[in-house]
């Protein structure tokens, strides 16, 4: 039985198949993977899929990524009186894209932040690992 992700992609009505990709990190939120082969997609870059959003991203666009979560939870200042502040989708995070700016509350920006954070560090381990081992296909 071949196992798959719980992502369907509508543009090739297709299920996403774990021997499709490589896996990196997940949470409850979302996941991160880099695809293993793919005439239109860059296999350099990492995917990461949460909520209704994908977002096929490099290792810098990531490390900006987790910038601008750094600067959204830090001028996260809640409504005066508001009782809806961990539900409401009041925040702001910019993307990588200039032009894409998604509304999250402060449960999915928390868990947003630890999927990137999760990502990032993942790679570097591999990356430090791959150097340490003498893993020569970098």
């Amino acid at each position: 039985m071949r196992r798959f992700l719980n992502i369907f992609n509508p543009k090739e009505n297709q299920i996403i198949f774990m021997e499709d990709i490589n896996p990196i990190y997940h949470n409850p939120f979302g996941v991160a993977f880099q695809w293993k082969r793919s005439t239109t997609r860059d296999t350099g870059k990492i995917q990461i899929v949460f909520r209704d959003t994908g977002l096929l991203l490099t290792h810098n666009e990531l490390e900006k990524f987790q910038k601008n979560i750094e600067c959204t939870m830090k001028s996260n200042t809640p409504c005066v009186e508001c009782h809806q502040h961990d539900t409401c989708r009041s925040l702001l995070l910019d993307t990588p894209a200039p032009q894409i700016t998604l509304a999250m509350n402060s449960q999915e920006l928390n868990a947003v932040q630890d999927l990137i954070d999760g990502t990032l560090f993942q790679l570097n381990l591999n990356t430090y690992l791959d150097k340490m081992c003498g893993n020569k296909d970098d």
